[in-house]
């Protein structure tokens, strides 16, 4: 067994560079790619703790033996893992065939690909992300040597709970200024408005007798609605500690580096299995190998009765565009668009732009719901399809809730609101995350809703939680 080992070893040792060369020949472009073969309990770690160094967090383990468990039943297996990182770690299963090794080689090369070129992984940080993790998860040990390890993970439950509530685009955005400077009756409206004026006058008392207290006293905080809440409560916050701000700093930049693999799931698939039958075609493989990998990949498309398979959606698509654009503009037009769509797009802008009638009727799209006892289909019509598509996957499919006051009743109490768009939140979470939100801003917290078309406030002042009408 263990001769057998070494050699498929060898052999993959060998296909890897083949497969490598055959990809640049497709002119994919990847970072240098670091393969490693792991045990199931190193990949299953790895997958709960989606990268192979992070902090520590009860809910980790629960997703560790919820993994481990489906794959020692037979259930549901991980084939491989791939990180965002520069270079790209791709950790592929012991026990895997050769076949599938090689397959999965394929796959991860695709996916390296995407991340090195679409757009919105631009924003991340691959060549640093698991020293930087790796640093944070030493500075979470050393808060719970000091402060317990109870409280610290007490607190990374709250960040958690809202984690998502974040601003990917926050840095392309103009910053807003402030209007109500302008609205300010008081003496401070008076100041010359150069941006050098601080420059100047930093040796100088203010010559306003009211030393700035009218403008922050009738400045709106924030002065418009802001979708990061994490930041906000990270700025705003009074009441938190040094530790407790790094813990949501650091939070929050995972979830920023987490936020382009949530938008483009069905794209990044997509191309990652358009990719590995093209470069598995060009390899040289037995009948039995030709045959185990036309099985597995066969598995990988199959289609799902009840919810769309990324794999499947997106290959579908990018075969669709490409056979397309050849057909249009010759030859070799489609090759290149696909190349493009990936640099592009996300998944809401693929879906919308790409997902055609005849792609819905040959994928067999339909939207689905429960009637009485049973489940049953209830649209049909390709574009209210497409168009529900679009709606579950806008702002990577959570709601969208933003800070409309920082300072809300002058009594330093935090009022969010629910962008509602014919969603309605789930009462129960939103109740239980108000007490989370709560232990963050450490003053009343309220949020506005809309149930059954009417607002409606949900508030939670440290004892207990409220709603009414409004």
């Amino acid at each position: 067994m263990a001769d057998q080992v070494l050699e498929e070893l060898r052999q993959l040792e060998a296909a890897i560079p083949k497969m490598i060369e055959i990809a640049r020949q497709f002119k994919l472009d990847f970072y240098p790619m670091r393969f490693e073969i792991c045990p199931s309990e190193i990949i299953y770690t790895f997958g709960a703790y989606s990268m192979p160094t992070r902090y520590t967090h009860w809910s980790f383990g629960k997703s560790y033996h919820r993994m481990k468990t489906m794959y020692d039943y037979n259930l549901s297996r991980i084939y491989e893992m791939v990180i965002n990182s520069d270079p790209c770690y791709a950790f592929l299963l012991e026990g895997n065939s050769i076949i599938q090794n090689k397959m999965v080689a394929a796959h991860v090369l695709a996916h390296c690909d995407f991340f090195k070129n679409n757009i919105y992984f631009s924003f991340t940080n691959p060549k640093d992300i698991i020293e930087s993790m790796a640093v944070a998860a030493d500075r979470f040990r050393h808060y719970e040597m000091v402060h317990g390890q109870d409280k610290v993970e007490a607190f990374i439950d709250s960040v958690m709970s809202i984690q998502e509530h974040v601003d990917p685009h926050r840095m392309i955005k103009p910053k807003v200024e402030n209007k109500n400077k302008d609205q300010n009756n008081g003496c401070c409206q008076t100041k010359p408005a150069s941006p050098y004026d601080d420059l100047w006058e930093l040796d100088k008392n203010h010559s306003c007798s009211c030393q700035g207290e009218c403008f922050r006293k009738h400045s709106k905080i924030p002065p418009q609605p802001e979708k990061d809440i994490l930041l906000f409560i990270m700025e705003h916050a009074k009441d938190l500690e040094e530790w407790q701000l790094d813990i949501i700093s650091t939070l929050r930049d995972e979830m920023l580096y987490f936020w382009p693999q949530m938008q483009t799931k069905i794209m990044n698939e997509g191309w990652a299995t358009y990719w590995h039958l093209r470069i598995m075609r060009e390899m040289d493989l037995t009948e039995s190998e030709a045959l185990e990998f036309a099985k597995m990949h066969a598995g990988v498309v199959l289609p799902s009765r009840s919810s769309i398979n990324p794999y499947y959606v997106g290959l579908k698509i990018f075969e669709d565009i490409e056979k397309r654009w050849d057909k249009e503009f010759g030859p070799g037009a489609g090759r290149e668009k696909i190349f493009e769509v990936r640099e592009l797009e996300n998944d809401i802008s693929f879906i919308r732009n790409y997902l055609t009638k005849e792609l819905v009727e040959e994928l067999d799209l339909y939207l689905y719901r429960r009637i009485g006892h049973d489940w049953k289909i209830v649209e049909k019509n390709w574009e209210k399809i497409r168009d529900h598509l679009v709606d579950s996957m806008t702002n990577a499919g959570f709601p969208t809730i933003v800070v409309e006051d920082g300072d809300f009743g002058k009594r330093g109490e935090l009022y969010l609101r629910h962008l509602y768009e014919q969603r309605e939140l789930d009462i129960l979470y939103l109740e239980k995350t108000l007490v989370h939100i709560y232990k963050l801003w450490n003053r009343p917290v309220h949020l506005e809703t809309q149930i059954d078309n009417k607002p409606v406030l949900f508030s939670f002042n440290g004892e207990k939680g409220s709603k009414k009408f409004i």
